[in-house]
């Protein structure tokens, strides 16, 4: 590995670090995704890993609301006399 190359690894699994809001203990599949970037390569969960908490909240759904799968209540008729 020449020095360049591992400097630019660094780097770039440095910032994927930072990206993923500086987890701990992911520094190898950090650093093999980094390395997988700069040869060319695609490997290893990369978009779990590259995107920020910001990012991952623009992702949900909004103003969605649940469905309520509880049966409605028959609306009483008028003019019925029991």
């Amino acid at each position: 590995m020449t020095d360049e190359r591992q400097e630019r690894i660094r780097r770039r699994a440095h910032a994927i670090w930072e990206q993923a809001g500086r987890p701990d203990g992911a520094h190898q599949q950090h650093w093999d995704q980094a390395a997988a970037e700069i040869d060319g390569g695609e490997s290893g969960p990369k978009a779990k890993l590259a995107k920020s908490p910001a990012a991952a909240k623009d992702t949900k759904p909004r103003d969605i609301k649940p469905k309520d799968n509880k049966p409605k209540a028959a609306k009483p008729r008028k003019g019925l006399a029991s």
